[in-house]
């Protein structure tokens, strides 16, 4: 299973509005002609494989509409613009063309197409580009652009035909998708989250289901995950937020079968209804987080996005990342803002019954958060609001996303066994060393190893520096090598790279082993997965996770991989990533295939792996093939995280927020608006 698919088709714009409605001038067919245009210019359609589009059957629409609402949207296309008109005033925010009706079967239609060649292994993952969008039509209306559900039926769709029994629906969309809560609040088989403006039911779609408190209906309580944003700004570090505090542990522990994105790009900068402040890039990111899941079967749909710069260019940066390309370097992570947090820790509290993940949670929610509006008084007729000035959105500018080239050969490795069978596509081996290499390596070893004179060691630094030389060159992506003594070899990568490669190191070593980095210079992260407590640590640059059971609970570390290790990453931002093996440590290769292929987000995928001579060939095989951008296999079932261990990576993240604001996932007394930046 590998490849992309792309879906798009020009049929899809030729509809437009008719008469005068400021509430609907913003969905132009330019927004998806504008989008085309930059895939196509970038270089990216010719990549991917292609899909025809199909018009959806009605028999497809009905899993989802009610017969009489399709029967009635079947008129339109023979409607006067009078009646077109009157029709369309039954809805909200919406409007009808007689060529929409079309339109929006090509939209289900191609959906449905995408789903198809990824579960049928043709592609891994996918984009359709379509238009209408789907998120806020319900079962018998229109709504808010939006005539028939596209994701919604391609979830129903994909159950089907496909007897699937967990699917996620990730909403980045600015608005909630009030639509698909309401298709899925009593399906325990789906789970939706929806991130989106709500600003205490002062924006639209103006619902009190669209707060967090609303968390599913019947059998489905708990399946229905609402992060409301309660102003305006949000930006990367917000986002990143919700995405490691609360969206992915839950999604790991739901481990879903098949994952859609509701893809509004309106939650981006520039945005005239979004007025939220993530670059493209976040959403390049975003995708790469969602990919490790289900084995890798992600489909993106296309939803709103109203800047057409800012729109084409979230879609170049998330179709990139489908195809597999470096994503692009975040500078400025930090803390999120105050009010994203209190966000977070209703969302978490609220949830904590229902997902092992939030188990030890605070169980408080924050009862009356710092943004919220005067309400308007019963009978007074005047809403008593706070001022607020939103910046205008033609005025905000921001950097064009740099480009995002992949280096020649992704993955080279050095093994001291041939593995059996070949390696997987887009690793070779590392073949013979350059002159200069030798070179470099022995410089190396007189500046700081001169002890250092067994064969095999000598051999073994000239490997990491070779690898290294190359990732620097752009030559190659990533490497793995397998070493006699990964303490050594370690302490080589790092004083190598910071010599000649970047300003940063992220080192995250697997084992007891005490590791001999130099992190006083704040230039080097050490994250440690232990089994035992190393003492005296201090240092907000050394992060040992004591776990009880070392790393045989897939739970705990996934739980301190998600909570704990990308944050600190994210906000640290490295120009390269050692990531580091000494033995088992009663690891899966499940669990380390998804460390890796998670890693991989940072540092442009500049990543070292090394493996301690003697690793078992499974792990070998699995790291090579996660380095090579293979998909992580599925942790099912996850299980629930040791509550030892839990406390244990509570206690690093306490230790460590004050430095670190990425790790915060509760309001403190300490912070307040002000300090939001």
């Amino acid at each position: 299973m590998s490849g992309t698919a792309f879906v798009y088709d020009e049929e899809m714009t030729r509809y437009k509005l008719l008469w005068t409605d400021p509430a609907c001038e913003i969905e132009t067919p330019e927004r998806l002609t504008v989008s085309y245009e930059a895939v196509k210019s970038a270089g990216l359609e010719q990549r991917c494989e292609p899909l025809s589009v199909r018009q959806a059957t009605e028999e497809e629409i009905l899993l989802v509409h009610s017969k009489e609402y399709l029967e009635a949207v079947k008129q339109t296309p023979y409607l006067s613009l009078e009646d077109l008109m009157t029709f369309t005033q039954q809805y909200g925010d919406v409007y009808f063309h007689p060529n929409i009706y079309h339109c929006a079967k090509l939209a289900i239609g191609a959906t449905l197409q995408l789903v198809d060649s990824v579960m049928t292994g043709k592609v891994r993952n996918g984009m359709a580009l379509v238009r209408p969008p789907g998120h806020h039509s319900q079962r018998s209306a229109a709504n808010g652009f939006c005539v028939f559900n596209n994701v919604a039926i391609a979830a129903l769709y994909a159950k089907k035909h496909y007897n699937l029994n967990r699917v996620l629906i990730v909403d980045w969309d600015v608005h909630h998708g009030q639509g698909v809560q309401y298709c899925f609040e009593e399906d325990p088989s789906v789970l939706y989250f929806s991130w989106h403006r709500y600003e205490h039911q002062r924006f639209w779609p103006n619902l009190a289901e669209s707060d967090y408190d609303s968390v599913g209906k019947g059998k489905g309580t708990g399946f229905n995950i609402n992060v409301p944003w309660n102003k305006v700004g949000m930006t990367n570090s917000d986002y990143l937020s919700v995405f490691f505090h609360v969206l992915l542990p839950v999604a790991y522990e739901f481990d879903p079968e098949l994952v859609l994105v509701c893809a509004g790009f309106d939650s981006g900068i520039g945005d005239p209804e979004g007025h939220m402040c993530a670059t493209p890039e976040i959403f390049g990111h975003l995708t790469h987080l969602l990919m490790s899941l289900a084995n890798g079967r992600l489909c993106v749909v296309l939803e709103g996005g109203y800047n057409l710069t800012s729109l084409a260019q979230s879609v170049c940066q998330t179709l990139q990342t489908l195809l597999g390309d470096p994503t692009s370097l975040l500078t400025g992570i930090g803390s999120p803002c105050h009010s994203a947090l209190e966000s977070v820790q209703n969302v978490r509290a609220v949830h904590q019954k229902y997902w092992g993940c939030f188990e030890h949670t605070a169980k408080s929610t924050v009862s009356e958060p710092s943004t919220k509006r005067c309400r308007v008084e019963e009978g007074d007729g005047e809403k008593k609001e706070e001022d607020k000035t939103e910046e205008k959105t033609e005025d905000i500018k921001w950097p064009e996303p740099l480009p995002r080239p992949a280096p020649p050969v992704h993955t080279v490795v050095v093994i001291t066994t041939e593995l059996d069978g070949s390696l997987p596509e887009g690793c070779q081996y590392l073949g013979e060393i350059a002159q200069t290499y030798i070179e470099e390596a022995e410089r190396l070893r007189k500046e700081h190893f001169e002890d250092m004179t067994h064969e095999k060691s000598l051999e073994c630094l000239q490997n990491v520096v070779s690898v290294l030389e190359k990732i620097k060159s752009k030559g190659v992506r990533n490497g793995l090598v397998v070493v006699p003594d990964v303490c050594v070899s370690v302490s080589c990568a790092v004083q190598h790279a910071l010599k000649s490669l970047c300003d940063r190191v992220l080192v995250v070593f697997v084992g007891d082993d005490d590791v001999t980095v130099d992190i006083s210079s704040g230039r080097v992260l050490l994250v440690q997965f232990c089994s035992k407590e190393p003492e005296g640590v201090t240092s907000h640059y050394h992060v040992p996770v004591c776990l009880r059971k070392g790393g045989r609970c897939r739970a705990s570390v996934m739980q301190a991989m998600l909570g704990l290790l990308l944050p600190l990453a994210y906000e640290f931002g490295p120009g390269l990533v050692l990531e580091v093996l000494a033995g088992s440590a009663g690891l899966e290769v499940s669990v380390w295939a998804q460390i890796s292929s998670l890693l991989q987000g940072l540092a442009q995928g500049r990543t070292l792996t090394l493996l301690q001579q003697g690793c078992d060939g499974d792990m070998v095989r699995a790291t090579c093939a996660s380095l090579s951008g293979s998909p992580a296999p599925s942790l099912s079932p996850l299980g629930l995280p040791l509550a030892e261990d839990v406390e244990a990576i509570e206690s690093q993240r306490l230790r460590l927020q004050g430095r670190w604001g990425l790790l915060l996932n509760t309001i403190s007394e300490s912070r307040t608006e002000s300090q939001d930046g």
